[in-house]
């Protein structure tokens, strides 16, 4: 198939949100994003590590998502999917996230092989940062 995928495709992934503006503060404030843009005080369009995240408060369904209604999670310790960065230095990324108000679940842990923690956003939403051996200082 020559139009999917192309070299000039971007992917930019959604994350439902219960409050705009609490969202808004914690993805520029704490994990540091650009505000790309905002839409009817319902959609946030930023930008993080070279990709696209769209944070967008909860909807009913749509005539082209007829059975699909957008909720924030509702057990965040039941995980479909999350958000990873993979950073030079796991220690320093969390200890900045941690000055700017990030939560973690754990301190980072050295699994042997890459040293890695999890944090979530004020929705629940489960972050990881991890670095490769390398960084054991």
């Amino acid at each position: 198939m020559d139009g999917f995928p192309t070299d000039d495709m971007e992917l930019t992934r959604l994350l439902v949100v219960g409050d705009i503006e609490v969202a808004r503060r914690w993805y520029v404030d704490v994990l540091g994003a650009t505000l790309e843009g905002e839409y009817g005080g319902t959609s946030l369009v930023l930008k993080i590590a070279g990709a696209w995240l769209l944070v967008v408060t909860g909807g009913d369904p749509t005539d082209d998502k007829p059975t699909v209604t957008f909720v924030p999670p509702e057990d965040p310790d039941r995980v479909s999917a999350e958000l990873i960065f993979r950073v030079p230095d796991c220690r320093a990324a969390y200890q900045e996230l941690v000055i700017r108000g990030a939560t973690f679940l754990h301190e980072p842990v050295d699994n042997g092989y890459e040293v890695r923690a999890f944090f979530r956003d004020p929705d629940g939403h489960l972050f990881e940062i991890s670095s490769l051996h390398g960084d054991r200082g």
